[in-house]
């Protein structure tokens, strides 16, 4: 067999594996190839990791994150129970899939060192959604990610193995799969959050004047980075709103869900500044947007569809409370 058909196969081997119709046979086939050469052990590594992270499977399989999450529990549930008289040796429960092979393929002497080789060469992944559209994903820990237009995340290839931490630039929707032993956090410039399980809706653009956290399910801590202060905890229905100018973090009750109706391609202003709205609108329209100096201040409430209203039709709507008027010149829309 050449190498790139030796290749083809195992690849088709791994994609099994992880959508989980692979046998036993064909698994001990491919434990045995890996355990041929370091070659041949990297290369699986190496292959699960580009198909873990980027969600997809290899050519004529069908991938499912949710079978392949569900049969690496069931699988080291197993392995755990036969392990148990082994004190020295410790699974967590929720590594990703990568370090889940390595378990599985190395020997038992050198399950550490593997798992030391697979933290040391992950590299960053970066998830944006472009303007005029929004971006729905799942992390490797299978928590639900929904990032709205003009936003990225940021997160190690090594998501869940010591811990969850990304980054987020922008807004985002999660719905954060649950484990006390390693909390999911969320960093940006001005606010970090931590949570274990829960669903929460974060906006923090860079160009936004305020960060907000709308908290629908479970609990979060939220640590100011701006100024010194107690973490602040969010129960289900309570807002955090930072004034990013002077750090004030204030909390209010809200009904939750309004916040990330974004997912469902709607707009929703509660009580918002006319410039992040103005914002919200250049990013779901791709439009530029102008407002005046004296209508930065002035705050709004609405809820539109994105599909089957235009632009113009959203400011005309705005426009009628005759707290603003717009114009249409230069390619450019002006709030005066």
């Amino acid at each position: 067999m050449h190498t790139e058909e030796k290749h083809n196969d195992i690849d088709e081997l791994i994609s099994l594996y992880i959508s989980g119709t692979l046998d036993e046979p064909s698994f001990a086939r491919l434990k045995q190839w890996s355990l041929e050469s370091e070659v041949n052990r990297v290369y699986v590594r190496n292959r699960l990791e580009v198909w873990f992270s980027s969600g997809v499977s290899g050519d004529g399989a069908s991938f499912n994150k949710n079978e392949a999450f569900d049969l690496f529990r069931q699988r080291i549930a197993k392995a755990e129970e036969k392990q148990k008289q082994v004190r020295r040796f410790s699974w967590k429960v929720l590594y990703r899939v990568a370090a889940v092979i390595l378990i599985l393929l190395l020997p038992l002497g050198a399950y550490w060192q593997g798992k030391e080789t697979v933290k040391h060469t992950f590299a960053d992944m970066t998830v944006e959604a472009p303007l005029g559209a929004r971006t729905k994903l799942h992390l490797p820990d299978g928590t639900l990610v929904w990032l709205n237009a003009g936003s990225k995340i940021v997160y190690s290839q090594g998501f869940g193995v010591d811990d969850r931490k990304l980054s987020l630039e922008g807004e985002g929707y999660f719905e954060v799969m649950r484990n006390e032993k390693v909390p999911f956090e969320v960093k940006t410039k001005e606010v970090n959050l931590k949570v274990l399980g829960t669903k929460f809706n974060f906006r923090n653009y860079p160009d936004d004047a305020e960060v907000t956290v709308n908290l629908l399910e479970g609990k979060v801590a939220l640590h100011n980075e701006i100024r010194p202060m107690q973490e602040l905890y969010l129960v289900p229905n309570e807002r955090m709103v930072l004034d990013k100018l002077t750090g004030k973090m204030t909390k209010s009750h809200v009904k939750a869900e309004n916040a990330s109706v974004w997912i469902n391609d709607e707009l929703f202003f509660d009580e918002e500044l006319l410039e992040d709205i103005a914002k919200k609108l250049m990013r779901s329209y791709d439009v530029e947007i102008e407002v005046a100096d004296s209508l930065k201040n002035k705050r709004f409430y609405g809820s539109f569809k994105i599909m089957g209203n235009t632009i113009d039709e959203v400011l005309q709507t705005i426009a009628s409370t005759n707290r603003m008027k717009y114009r249409h010149e230069d390619e450019k829309y002006i709030l005066y």
